[in-house]
Order: C-alpha cells, then structure tokens, then sequence
C-alpha cells in the first residue's frame, strides 16, 4: 500500500509578539475575532483570555505569537461588566436573543425591592451553567445540546460577585455593574434575580470594561485594527508581555541567559528579598521576553515558562 503523503505546514515567519485587547463588536464570536486576527498579524497563533457571548460587546484580550504561552499567566483574573437586565419575561437563552418562554402579567417590583434581592448575590454564589453555553458534557458543548432540544443535569459551581452595583432602574430595566471572578455568568445572575423577584428575567445588553489588567480605555475597534494592519503599524498596537504580565523584572545576559535557555535556575539578584512564590518576567538585552520565574525559598529564580526564540 503507498504511503499517504502528509501535507507539513509551513513554517510561519518571525513576527512581533505581544497582547491587544479588542473591543468587541456585537454579533460576533469571540473565535470569529480570533480569526480575523490571525489575518491581520499572518500567525495562526493566536489566543483569546475567555470568550465573551455574541451579542456582548467590549474587552476580548488577545494572545499573539509567542504571548500565547504565557496565557495561563494572566487568564482568571477580575472581570467587569456593565449590563441590563430586563424583567417581566424568562427567555430560553437567559439573553434577549432567545426565544420568550414566560411572561409576567403582574406589577413589577418596585427600585427598593430590586436592591434589597440584588445583597443575595454579593460575595460567594453558586450558579447553574445555562445550557446555551460553551460548557463541555461528555465532550459535547452544552450549546449543541440545547439547540437539539435536549436539557442535561449540570453541576453548580462557585463564583464570588465583588460588586454588584445598581445604576439605573425605569420601567422594568435595570443597569448593573457587575465586578466578578472569572467564569461567572451575568445571564445567570439576570435570570436568577428574576426569580428571586417572582417576575421573571434576562440579560439584555451586556458591555465587559475589564478582563484582568486589560482595560476597556486601551482596547481598539476591528476597524482600527484593519486600518494598522494596512498602514503597517500594528506592532504599535502590541502590549509588551512583561507590561500584561505585570511582574518585577530581571535582566539576564551571558551565560545566565544560556542556563535559563535549557531550563536552568538562577540566583535572585536584586530580587533575593522577594517573597517566595513571587513571579518575575525575565527579559535579555535589548528587551527580549525569555521566561516566567519564580523566586523560591532557596532564593533563587526557577524557570515556569521559557519562550523558544523565534528563529527556533
């Protein structure tokens, strides 16, 4: 039998490596923003911090290249969303985009009895994944599921809710602003809060401000993207690893910089006093972002993340 030729794909060239934040447009996924963004930089690697529902708009940080390995580094930090929830109607997909399944013919509740059911959910929550999620069972999103009409049992998980802050109530809407951990969903809490009102609820429009140290102030539009793309200025548009990250900074030359390479540890240097567990970004001259570090008790640095060179 002949062997079947395996088709290798082609090495990608070197390029610029960093994070840029997104501001995501309505009606679109967030793997449909990672796609157009593999166009705009020419890399396949290309990574998103959490997805974010199709009709939500705002923060949608991106891995670039190399950056893509440093995602677990500053994934699952504090999200921030600001949202409407609308009462009065329970919809299938807990948003505004499903189907209605129930409306509410009574009064509403009035602002005092909205704010005095929303201290139920500050602090330390459990939610019920919606079955029009990405959640996996089985291996099978629960999106697929639903929208073959099935409904499974699924487990409640715990998220903490920070703050959940009342900014407007008229008519049945409400805007909140919901400071959360990562994973929590705003349709959930929507829902759940029309519950515990009696009247029924969902999420109507939903805009996320932060993701982590990714701010709504330093995200660009699709179309600004495009526009760098074509005028060839979207290395400027990059963040520097070690900004996103975050961490204290060591230099690196010679021969330390050989060991890291292969895995080595380090001495501290200047970060011999740093609390164990500290995390350190580890850069050579001129700038180039070689690894992740962690001081130990030892005092000295290990290695949790080395970057190959991109020549490599």
């Amino acid at each position: 039998m002949a062997r079947r030729s395996q088709r290798r794909r082609k090495p990608e060239p070197p390029g610029p490596s960093g994070f840029i934040i997104v501001d995501k447009p309505s009606g679109r996924t967030s793997h449909d923003v990672v796609d157009e963004a593999r166009g705009w930089f020419g890399t396949r690697r290309v990574g998103h911090l959490g997805t974010l529902d199709p009709q939500a708009t705002g923060v949608l940080p991106l891995a670039i290249r190399a950056a893509t390995k440093l995602i677990p580094f500053v994934e699952g930090g504090l999200k921030v969303y600001d949202g409407t929830i609308v009462l009065g109607a329970e919809t299938d997909t807990l948003d505004h985009e499903g189907v209605v399944l129930r409306r509410f013919s009574g009064t509403l509740p009035d602002r005092v009895s909205v704010e005095k059911a929303l201290d139920g959910f500050r602090g330390d929550i459990q939610q019920i994944p919606p079955m029009y999620s990405a959640v996996k069972q089985g291996g099978v999103p629960l999106h697929r599921l639903a929208r073959r009409g099935e409904e499974v049992e699924r487990e409640p998980k715990w998220v903490t809710i920070h703050e959940l802050e009342l900014s407007r109530y008229a008519a049945g809407e409400l805007d909140v602003r919901v400071a959360c951990s990562a994973g929590t969903y705003v349709r959930v809490i929507a829902a759940d809060l029309g519950e515990a009102l009696g009247c029924g609820g969902h999420l109507g429009d939903l805009r996320r401000t932060q993701s982590g140290p990714f701010l709504l102030d330093s995200a660009h539009t699709v179309e600004e993207f495009e526009r760098a793309r074509e005028s060839g200025k979207l290395a400027s548009m990059l963040i520097p690893m070690e900004q996103a990250l975050g961490f204290p900074i060591h230099f690196v030359a010679g021969e330390q910089l050989l060991r890291l390479r292969n895995g080595g540890d380090l001495p501290a240097g200047d970060l011999h006093r740093a609390v164990p567990g500290t995390r350190v970004s580890i850069l050579a001259e001129p700038g180039e972002f070689v690894a992740v570090a962690e001081v130990r008790a030892d005092r000295r640095l290990w290695p949790l993340r080395v970057l190959p060179r991109e020549s490599d």
